[in-house]
């Protein structure tokens, strides 16, 4: 299977200048990313190398109804405005047509390789394609799968020319890991793993329950909980202005140790 790596996540939110401005008051860069047009969302995005967030709005709700292969978008509708959580995690490949042929294979439901665009705020068109995973595992939402058309080399080189991988003035911050909470630890990580091909990097000893999947150069951490979703996204940093801190947007917590 062709190797894949977590690329970003998906963070549903009422009001894209809420989350830019409290990074903002914490030394963390932000900023308006765009528009979905064929969609109806808009976002505001977070750059740490490849790894970044994306807090996703609704800009035209009748236009987000009615979009179809896309649950990301129909979650949006259904979840906002009332829940601003987590939404899912993002996973990066160079072979979309081999991911999705092993996952449907594994029986599971998907939406065509679809094209994505946006325009970002100085009129640039960003480009790429992406599948997503109906259905859930006891709960928990599936990652969705997306291809971009530099390698990961030429694209970080590309960010970092359009000064969209910024500096973040705190000083340096790198994400380490996403962590989900779920019924079913064990079970959630060894199926994870087996669909995606993430390794399983710390197995639970048993004394808390947690189970841990490499997924790059960063990891995905299945904990106890009930709510059967993506709760929580840790950094490591450098900062004293940040370390130790958690912020909170909506019902997701950003961790800085």
């Amino acid at each position: 299977m062709a190797v894949l790596k977590w690329d970003h996540l998906v963070h549903y939110v009422n009001d894209l200048d809420q989350p830019v401005q409290l990074f903002a008051e914490h030394g963390l860069t932000a900023f308006r990313g765009g528009s979905h047009k064929d969609w109806g969302t808009y976002n505001a995005l977070s750059y740490f190398g490849l790894t970044y967030l994306e807090f996703l709005g609704i800009e035209n709700l009748e236009l987000a109804r009615s979009t179809k292969h896309n649950v990301v978008v129909r979650d949006a509708v259904t979840v906002l405005p009332e829940h601003e959580v987590l939404s899912r995690v993002v996973l990066r490949t160079d072979d979309i047509e081999a991911v999705e042929a092993t996952l449907r294979k594994a029986g599971l439901l998907l939406s065509p390789v679809i094209d994505g665009r946006r325009l970002d705020d100085q009129g640039r068109l960003i480009e790429w394609r992406m599948m997503t995973i109906d259905g859930d595992f006891q709960g928990l939402p599936y990652p969705f799968i997306i291809q971009w058309n530099e390698r990961d080399e030429q694209r970080l080189a590309s960010l970092n020319s359009a000064g969209i991988n910024r500096p973040h003035p705190a000083g340096q911050v790198e994400v380490v890991s996403a962590g989900f909470r779920v019924s079913d630890p064990a079970a959630a990580a060894s199926h994870w793993s087996e669909l995606f091909g993430l390794p399983v990097s710390a197995p639970a000893d048993g004394s808390d329950g947690s189970y841990s999947l490499k997924a790059g150069d960063q990891t995905f951490e299945f904990v106890q909980g009930e709510e059967n979703r993506l709760s929580r996204i840790v950094f490591r940093t450098d900062s004293p202005q940040l370390k130790g801190q958690t912020l909170t947007v909506g019902e997701g917590e950003y961790v800085f140790e």
